[in-house]
């Protein structure tokens, strides 16, 4: 496995992991609660990393 290709595997356990941290936020604070726009902020940026690496 390349080293491009270790980097899309974290990057998706990353993206996993702040989703499910995304709901939990979601579910627990609100929609609009400052933690989970940050937290929906950051996985923007995950997603926009993976977009970049991928293709």
């Amino acid at each position: 496995m390349s080293t491009t290709e270790y980097r899309l595997k974290g990057l998706l356990e990353s993206i996993g992991a702040k989703k499910e941290e995304l709901i939990r936020l979601a579910f627990l604070r609100g929609f609009t609660n400052h933690e989970t726009v940050q937290c929906s902020q950051e996985l923007d940026g995950l997603l926009n990393e993976y977009q970049r690496n991928c293709c």
